[in-house]
């Protein structure tokens, strides 16, 4: 399945804590990632960076959602622009960036099978439920809250991007990889509605098991997935160049597993690759392990 593969760099860092995740579509970039999509057949067109505004001269406004202004204004424009290449009948990729951006990529392509009165299904690959809000965060990181605003709790400005709210049900939303979920977050998941395989789940059922429930849940009754990568969702010994790392994740091959049968299934119709941080990697070990597992995503088989 051939296809025109969109790439657009998201030096986002508002998000998170720690700087670095803005230098990381510079680090996919050096790593090879166009030349690997080509490789595939596809065709790779780079949009270059999409704009964001340096934290160095902002007012983080209120310690329950820092930057939440700025980040607002960023995932308002990512939206129009993941609207605009799905419209041009691409497959947009983002390379992030901190997760706080999939707010924005989401509500875009939400937006442009909304206009077709069709609706999407939402695989979150995460080390974290990216479910908390203002009122339950403890630390005020706007990345740990985009998937609750996407379906529709949350920050209001955050909630209303694209103009309208629940991005994504519940039902069509699941989360892969979770084993670091905040106290009231939990709760907050539990509540909700979406389907969380955390490592518990995958060990148990194993990750062949746990995709094609994911699958079969994010595509029943929409028009395609959009994959929200999380880099922290690998282990820390297969990508230690990210932000927020957590021991006892998902293992170099299971991922490889994970995205081979979502391209198998031919329903990815977008993706967000978020959080590689390369001032915490090895000579950018994580980004060439990430190029790799994109060319699963889009299509590379071993026969």
């Amino acid at each position: 399945m051939k296809r025109t593969i969109e790439l657009h760099g998201v030096p986002m860092d508002l998000g998170a804590n720690l700087r670095g995740v803005d230098m990381g579509p510079s680090a996919l970039r050096i790593a090879g990632l166009e030349r690997a999509l080509r490789e595939l057949g596809h065709e790779v067109v780079d949009r270059d960076e999409v704009e964001i505004r340096s934290r160095v001269s902002l007012d983080p406004g209120e310690d329950s959602a820092k930057f939440l202004g700025a980040i607002v204004t960023a995932c308002e424009r990512l939206a129009t622009v993941a609207e605009k290449a799905l419209d041009r009948g691409a497959t947009p990729l983002f390379m992030g960036g901190d997760h706080s951006l999939a707010v924005g990529t989401v509500s875009g392509v939400a937006a442009h099978f909304r206009k077709r009165k069709e609706r999407i299904g939402l695989i979150w690959f995460d080390a974290h439920a990216d479910m908390n809000t203002p009122d339950t965060s403890p630390s005020g990181n706007v990345h740990g809250m985009p998937l609750s605003a996407l379906l529709g709790f949350g920050a209001p400005a955050l909630c209303e991007i694209g103009g309208f709210r629940e991005k994504v049900r519940p039902e069509n939303t699941v989360i892969i990889g979770a084993r670091d979920v905040d106290e009231r977050e939990r709760d907050l998941v539990a509540r909700s509605g979406v389907t969380c395989y955390s490592m518990k789940e995958i060990d148990r059922l194993g990750m062949a098991e746990v995709t094609r429930l994911a699958i079969e849940r994010a595509t029943s009754g929409t028009a395609g997935i959009h994959l929200s990568f999380d880099i922290d969702g690998l282990d820390p010994e297969v990508a230690p160049g990210v932000g927020t790392p957590v021991l006892g994740g998902v293992s170099f091959r299971e991922a490889h597993l994970l995205l081979e049968l979502i391209a198998d299934s031919r329903r990815l119709c977008s993706m967000d690759v978020v959080e590689l941080n390369p001032v915490r990697d090895d000579r950018n070990r994580s980004a060439e392990t990430v190029v790799h597992l994109i060319q699963s995503a889009f299509g590379r088989r071993i026969i």
